[in-house]
């Protein structure tokens, strides 16, 4: 029976593999931040996948591993050197931060390698490995449960930001879009080598790329979190953005507080560098108190303020801090000793523009506005400038000018959400005290109904912006009807608040073409939206179709409070009389005249009223009396061809 006992054998090769599983799964069952969720039946370059745990809670984060096993003996330097297909090496990179795992059975060690870190090692070698079969793979590090700390922190920061990227695009109409997709910084692949990251950190915050370091902060936190310096320039980042109001996390802010705070007690450090950082944090959180007691400090550093640009910036910012606490005059001060210490400082040109600005000095508020040259990293700056400097245009009247600052802020309005909004309401503000800057308006609000489709303020304004150009006497190119068409159009789209001024000023053109029926409509129209003093328009339209009983109550509310003027008593009267009432008539025409003496239609309407009652002597009295001053008026040559015998 020697032969059936003939069995196979379990070569090393099986023995080295269940011992590198086994230790494996040990070392991963002591860890807090991976459980083991299943090895690969199909193996194709991933012998197992393991999940990222979050405060004991599965997250679907899995990294794919591939286990080595290896009896050969260490190099020189200790690494373990063991050869990969290329094609495993091109399997894994389909997943971010997949890792080759090696187990040495001498030591009876984990070593680790991340993909990325052997394709970064072949790439920058310049070797041609491409064409190669097998790849030698260096493993120099030892796997322990700190390196898969670290190594579950930066893929669940990572899976979470991709996560959040793809959300967003998800919930966005498909209109907005392109402004969500060009304004959102580029996801930035944080490698797991904490040296390697923060040469990239490093990289990015000298380019002033502040906003893709916050989005990245958690994925650099993963690696760096155990070496404070390599993470100052995330805190400084984070800080710059919650200097210009864009930091959405106050907490990191905070936390960076702390740590240039520690630094200061290091004696490591230069102690005015760090006293303005803090200063520029307490400023981004709204304590402007510690901020400028930080810049104080800072400013009492001669070695930092020997440094002509470090103690500019610092001074305006000590400047910034005086202003928002309400003392602008020792603010100015620091403004201009900033420019002193460098005259190009665009923050501090920015802010003394704003300070003339606010004064009403716009002359030179521009001047410095002028002077403002913000560098790459800060085109958002330049057209928040842009955008104060078309105020001062505006005010100064020089519209064509502020037209060509709209234009030129546009052309960043995909990426900048505010600027629309922004020009806006400038030209809402001034787009109605000109004629030139009508015209103006008139093509603006038009682009921005192309943007904007449903807005209706967009819409009241075309309507209105037309109007106004009709009522300063400029040929719209458009007669009533065809321009009803047009307000047709618009008016069906405006919410009520929007729609009753634009109703009111149609029937002010029927009026002014005596159709007096349209005129009524309109007026209704305007009324029964808003109510009011759109009833003085209503009432007198229909006083002017006759229908008196209708108008003296809408006129009447007018006089008794809405609007109690010469006009609305003149209405008044005029229902009155019509309505055989010539006794409060009368009465209405007295306080009219009372109210405005110069108001010859009511003294001749009055005279009139009274002498078709009857009272033909007190008739004659007012009669003569409206002659004598008013004697270039049309109806005092009537009376004087009439009723000669009166004079």
């Amino acid at each position: 029976m020697g032969s059936i006992d003939d069995l196979p054998g379990r070569g090393p090769n099986h023995v080295i593999e269940e011992k590198a599983e086994s230790t494996f799964q040990s070392l991963l069952a002591g860890s807090e931040h991976f459980i083991l969720q299943r090895a690969d039946r199909k193996d194709y370059g991933t012998d197992c996948q393991i999940e990222v745990l979050d405060q004991g809670k599965p997250t679907n984060v899995r990294l794919h591993v591939q286990l080595k096993g290896t009896e050969r003996p260490l190099n020189a330097d200790g690494s373990l050197s063991i050869s990969v297909q290329r094609t495993n090496l091109n399997y894994l990179l389909a997943q971010p931060y997949s890792v080759l795992v090696a187990y040495h059975l001498p030591t009876t060690s984990l070593r680790i390698a991340s993909v990325e870190s052997v394709l970064r090692h072949y790439e920058h070698e310049r070797l041609n490995w491409t064409e190669q079969e097998t790849l030698t793979v260096s493993f120099a590090k030892t796997l322990t449960l700190d390196q898969l700390k670290a190594l579950a922190g930066l893929a669940r920061s990572g899976a979470r930001a991709a996560r959040d990227r793809r959300i967003d695009q998800i919930r966005t109409a498909a209109s907005d879009l392109p402004r969500i997709v060009q304004c959102a910084p580029p996801p930035i692949h944080v490698p797991d080598d904490p040296a390697l990251a923060s040469q990239f950190l490093n990289q990015l915050y000298e380019r002033g790329a502040d906003v893709s370091i916050s989005a990245a902060f958690d994925q650099f936190a993963s690696v760096l979190e155990a070496d404070e310096d390599a993470m100052g320039p995330c805190y400084m980042a984070e800080i710059n953005l919650g200097m210009a109001g864009r930091s959405q996390f106050p907490e990191r802010i905070g936390a960076g507080i702390t740590q240039f705070q520690k630094k200061l007690t290091e004696g490591r450090y230069q102690a005015g560098s760090l006293y303005y950082t803090i200063g520029n944090a307490f400023s981004a959180l709204g304590n402007e108190i510690e901020a400028k007691l930080s810049y104080q400090a800072a400013a009492g550093d001669m070695d930092f303020m020997a440094d002509p640009a470090m103690a500019a910036q610092c001074l305006k910012n000590l400047g910034s801090s005086f202003e928002r606490l309400g003392d602008e005059e020792i603010a100015v001060e620091c403004y201009r000793g900033a420019l002193e210490m460098n005259s190009e400082l665009p923050e501090a040109h920015h802010a003394l523009g704003h300070f003339h600005h606010r004064n009403g000095r716009f002359a030179q508020a521009i001047d410095h506005y002028d002077q403002v040259i913000f560098t790459e990293q800060q085109l958002g700056s330049i057209s928040a400038v842009i955008g104060w400097r078309l105020n001062a245009l505006f005010s100064l009247g020089e519209t064509r000018e502020a037209f060509r600052s709209i234009n030129l802020l546009l052309a960043g309005a995909d990426r900048d959400p505010w600027i629309w909004p922004w020009c806006a309401r400038q030209v809402a503000a001034f787009g109605r005290t000109s004629l030139e800057n009508a015209k103006g308006a008139l093509a603006f609000w038009r682009r921005y109904l192309s943007t904007h489709s449903d807005a209706s303020p967009a819409r009241s304004e075309i309507l209105l912006t037309t109007f106004y150009i009709r009522q300063e006497g400029e040929d719209i190119g458009k007669d009533y009807a065809a321009f009803r068409a047009e307000f047709d159009d618009h008016i069906a789209y405006l919410a009520p608040e929007y729609a009753a001024l634009p109703w009111d000023r149609l029937g002010h053109w029927a009026q002014d073409e005596s159709n007096w029926e349209e005129a009524e409509r309109c007026f209704r129209m305007a009324y029964e939206i808003e109510g009011g003093h759109y009833g003085y328009c209503l009432g007198t339209a229909l006083n002017f179709l006759g229908r008196f009983a209708e108008a003296l109550p809408l006129v009447q509310a007018q006089a008794d409070g809405i609007q109690p003027d010469a006009m609305s008593w003149f209405q008044v009267a005029v229902a009155q009389e019509h309505l055989s009432n010539p006794q409060a008539a009368v009465e209405a025409y007295c306080k009219a005249l009372i109210l405005d003496p110069s108001y010859a239609l009511a003294m001749f309407n009055m005279a009139g009223t009274l002498w078709n009652s009857g009272d033909h002597d007190r008739a004659v009295i007012i009669f003569r009396t409206a002659a004598q001053q008013f004697p270039d008026h049309d109806l005092t040559a009537k009376l004087r061809r009439d009723l000669p015998q009166l004079f």
